[in-house]
C-alpha cells in the first residue's frame, strides 16, 4: 500500500513544508501578552467572567488546543518529509525452557 503523502512528492512536500513554516512564522509574530489578551477576549465573548474557575478553564483549554495544533503540524510535516523518527528495534527471545536439557 502506498502512502498517500508520497503519491506526488514533488508537489506535496514543498507545499507542506512552506505551510508549516508560514504557520510557525505567523505564530511567532504575537507576543505572549498579545496571545493572552486575545484568549481572554475570546473567553469573555463566550460569556465567562474574569477571576472565575470557568474563565481559567477556558484559558487553559485554548492553550491546550493551541499546543495540540502545533504538535499536529510538526508531526504531519515530519511525516511528509519522510522523518519517521528513530528506528524501532524488536527483540525476540526464542528460548523455550521446556526444551532445555537439565
Amino acid at each position: 500500500m502506498r502512502c498517500p503523502l508520497r503519491s506526488k512528492p514533488a508537489m506535496t512536500i514543498p507545499r507542506l513544508a512552506a505551510l508549516a513554516a508560514t504557520i510557525l512564522l505567523l505564530a511567532g509574530c504575537q507576543t505572549a501578552a498579545e496571545r493572552r489578551a486575545i484568549d481572554e477576549n475570546k473567553c469573555l465573548d463566550y460569556g465567562f467572567r474574569r477571576g472565575t474557575d470557568a474563565f481559567a478553564t477556558c484559558l487553559q483549554r485554548i492553550d491546550l488546543d493551541r499546543r495540540a495544533d502545533l504538535r499536529s503540524i510538526r508531526y504531519n510535516t515530519a511525516l511528509a518529509l519522510g522523518d519517521y523518527g528513530p528506528p524501532v528495534r524488536h527483540y525476540h527471545h526464542y528460548h523455550d525452557r521446556r526444551s532445555k536439557k537439565r
